[in-house]
């Protein structure tokens, strides 16, 4: 038979106890049960950096635009009339487009790492052996020893990413060129009478920087991952015994009225262990809880379902504030029938949820 087992070993209270550990002046008719002091453990959240920060780069071409420009290419002269002027013609040069720079970006390179974390820190809890085969005694409580059998911590690796170099630019000069023009200059004014004649422009066209390439920088956060680790906060194993009511060391019904099939604590389940558990178990005392079927459907799925049914009780108050090592949770399936109604005898509704129960009893600390 399956059990669920939550929190420390536990024996049942009629169980062999030490007798040198049984309470002080016990009062006749009494019955006592010895509780353990649990551990105390909190959560504690752990903040690591699992991606650096880094910059992007975007860039942004120079950009131009086209003038136009009025240049004069013949000079205002004045004609002879008898021996004309004598000229030549001359190159001008002039920038066609200005020099400017384009960017190239080089991107962020990254490498990887990994940081291990520790999410439960080591303990330790008692163990103890069974009794030496060739021991004379017939004390059951001779013979044995115990152990403080250590736990060791639990580990968690994160991955990590790391920044080896940053995103970053290139520079490159990019030339602008020259053009040209003519005009005629004088070389020989006349020597005789001479006639105004008028300069002549003519327009031209040429591309001047507006603006330089830029660049802009958009710097990406950092990645964080948030690891929960459990802490000790108290050490637990220190017991004392409590007086209880003698017929809670019995198997003593919860009047749960389970559904066929179920295994959900109804709303009047949870109002039952309210009532008659959790004021119990708020005492300090451990607590064994048995869940059964009827004999409808295969044992096998009856005895899941049992299971089923005995950890719904435990969640439910583990959630209302139980500590789990005061419980223990155990299927029975439909091995303990309360009537006659097994495989093959026809039997009434009401003689069917008689055997689906649940029940409890106060158990010793161990």
């Amino acid at each position: 038979m399956k059990k669920i087992l939550l929190g420390a070993f536990f024996l049942a209270f009629g169980a062999v106890t030490f007798g040198q550990d049984l309470p002080t002046n016990p009062e006749p008719g009494k019955c006592y049960v010895r509780c353990k002091t649990p551990e105390v453990w909190k959560n504690e959240d752990v903040t690591i950096e699992i991606a650096p920060a880094y910059k992007k780069i975007v860039t942004y071409p120079a950009t131009f635009e086209t003038v136009t420009e009025r240049v004069l290419i013949k000079e205002a002269d004045q004609k002879l009339v008898i021996v004309p002027s004598v000229w030549e013609t001359k190159t001008m040069t002039y920038v066609g487009k200005e020099d400017a720079n384009k960017l190239s970006v080089v991107k962020a390179t990254f490498g990887s790492d990994a940081q291990v974390i520790e999410t439960k820190a080591a303990s330790a809890v008692w163990e103890m052996s069974e009794k030496a085969p060739d021991c004379e005694s017939s004390d059951p409580n001779d013979c044995r020893y115990w152990c403080f059998k250590p736990i060791p911590a639990k580990f968690v690796t994160v991955n990590q990413t790391t920044l080896n170099s940053d995103a970053s630019t290139v520079s490159t000069p990019v030339q602008g060129y020259n053009k040209t023009y003519t005009k005629r200059v004088m070389v020989k004014g006349p020597t005789t009478k001479t006639i105004d004649v008028p300069a002549v422009y003519s327009t031209i066209k040429k591309i001047v920087l507006v603006k330089d390439a830029y660049k802009e920088e958009v710097t990406v956060p950092a990645k964080y991952k948030t690891v929960t680790k459990e802490v000790l906060v108290n050490k637990g194993g220190l017991t004392t015994w409590k007086e209880v009511e003698c017929e809670l060391v019995n198997n003593t019904p919860l009047p749960i009225n389970w559904n066929l099939g179920s295994a959900t604590l109804t709303s009047g389940a949870k109002r039952i262990i309210d009532a008659r558990l959790l004021p119990i178990l708020k005492d300090g005392v451990a607590v064994a809880i048995e869940s059964h079927t009827d004999s409808r459907g295969s044992k096998a799925n009856n005895q899941e379902l049992s299971e089923r049914r005995a950890q719904a009780v435990t969640n439910y108050l583990i959630s209302k504030g139980v500590n789990p090592s005061q419980l223990t949770g155990n299927g029975m399936g439909e091995s303990k029938l309360t009537n006659r109604c097994a495989d093959g005898v026809s039997c009434t509704e009401a003689q069917h949820r008689a055997n689906r129960r649940t029940t409890f009893r106060v158990i010793n600390q161990k």
